[in-house]
């Protein structure tokens, strides 16, 4: 029997799967919209592990990130901006919303999530939402 050191990546999956069990509304309200390629026959994931971090939702075949910015995100301005920088690092897009929006303009939402996907995805940038 071999035993496993749990490592950084085992520990990040496992808090990915807690955060799957116990989303935002705002979570719940855009994962509603994505899942089962309901928007334009678009596979997303939620709370999906890239490198350091979870990515509240991805699309690997847009090479695309959805971040779902609470009020805690204000105060954590600088943090968020190098994330971003992280995933562009890696060759993702990334767009943000602040949960007001996804919860009080969801068709908005999903309409720039829609452009963002289908843009090219031969030059990364930041597209941000109005987080």
């Amino acid at each position: 029997m071999t035993i496993r050191k749990k490592g950084h990546w085992d520990d990040r999956r496992e808090l990915a799967r807690e955060m799957r069990r116990s989303p935002t509304i705002a979570e719940e309200i855009l994962w509603g919209a994505l899942r089962g390629r309901q928007l334009s026959g678009l596979k997303f994931h939620r709370q999906h592990v890239i490198g350091p971090f979870i990515a509240d939702f991805y699309c690997a075949s847009a090479r695309l990130v959805i971040e779902v910015d609470g009020d805690i995100h204000d105060l954590q301005a600088d943090y968020d901006a190098a994330r971003t920088r992280q995933f562009m690092d890696y060759g993702y897009r990334v767009i943000r919303f602040n949960n007001e929006m996804v919860i009080n303009e969801t068709e908005e939402v999903l309409s720039q999530i829609l452009a963002a996907a289908q843009s090219p995805s031969s030059t990364p940038g930041s597209e941000d939402g109005a987080a």
